[in-house]
């Protein structure tokens, strides 16, 4: 059985089991969540920098969902950060392992989904090093326990609508009882990031968070996944946004018709709040539900 063991466990979030349930435990407490009673959820959207600065707005997505229904299986759609790859690689089969348990993948959708385009690979190696998926594991461990998974990194760029369309098809076929979840950061402001177009401090990052962010914001809510690759390249407001196209179009797909945003912050926002003085960088994050 292929495994994908942490990497960012004891950086992202807590190594160890005890530690890591109680950290979650206390965000899925604080967690804002929303009422969609009346409404069917077809996926939602994640950051996944640090469960200290974006781990509330991940768990308020989570919560949410849970509330929702029990899936049979969930696709996530996770960045690019660390690895050189062409097309989509899918972690196709195994199981990947958190602090709290491991996490199957369910290898029978995972074929299925790769006799649907070529577009997407099984390629287990470009998944060792990337954390965008693995911080939102621990989530699914403990809040879906039933579930599987079924893991793709998505380049930003042309074929990124393609390959989540591709996905929604594999779902509709087979009529999946299925979840979607994407990730991405947004704008990366500040000088270590060599962005900064309205200055250093607190003008420019709550620019980054009010403006920059509000763009590619309001592209997902009016299901935009045509645009929001080209609108990440252009204002630099999303890293992952080839995960968010393939979201979209995945959950667009499969039925949903809005998204609606539980949650929108930054890491500046969040330090400021704890006691901490401006700093000079802040990347921004948002929570959001398919509908």
């Amino acid at each position: 059985m292929r495994v994908r063991d942490p990497v960012v466990a004891g950086q992202f979030y807590e190594s160890d089991a005890n530690r890591c349930r109680q950290a979650m435990s206390e965000l899925l407490t604080d967690a804002c969540r929303a009422d969609f009673s009346s409404q069917k959820l077809f996926g939602g959207l994640v950051p996944h920098a640090g469960w200290s600065y974006s781990g509330s707005v991940a768990a308020a997505v989570f919560a949410t969902l849970a509330e929702s229904f029990a899936p049979d299986v969930i696709v996530m759609f996770g960045g690019v950060h660390r690895s050189s790859i062409d097309v989509a690689a899918m972690f196709g089969d195994g199981k990947w392992e958190t602090p709290i348990g491991p996490v199957p993948v369910d290898g029978r959708l995972a074929e299925r989904i790769l006799g649907q385009t070529n577009l997407i690979v099984d390629d287990v190696f470009a998944h060792e090093q990337e954390h965008s998926l693995e911080v939102q594991m621990p989530f699914v461990a403990s809040l879906f326990p039933y579930a599987r998974v079924v893991p793709i990194m998505v380049m930003p760029g042309s074929k990124a609508e393609a390959v989540g369309d591709a996905v929604g098809r594999a779902l509709q076929a087979y009529q999946y009882k299925a979840m979607i979840v994407g990730t991405t950061d947004l704008t990366h402001y500040g000088p270590n990031y060599g962005y900064i177009p309205e200055g250093v401090g607190g003008e420019g990052n709550r620019w980054a968070r009010l403006v920059n962010d509000r763009r590619f914001i309001d592209l997902v809510q009016n299901m935009h996944s045509d645009r929001v690759v080209a609108e990440a390249q252009t204002h630099k407001n999303a890293c992952s946004s080839g995960a968010v196209a393939a979201t979209l179009a995945a959950v667009k797909r499969i039925g949903a018709t809005s998204a609606s945003v539980l949650a929108h912050t930054s890491s500046a926002e969040v330090f400021v709040a704890s006691g901490g003085r401006e700093p000079s960088d802040s990347v921004g994050y948002v929570g959001m539900v398919f509908v």
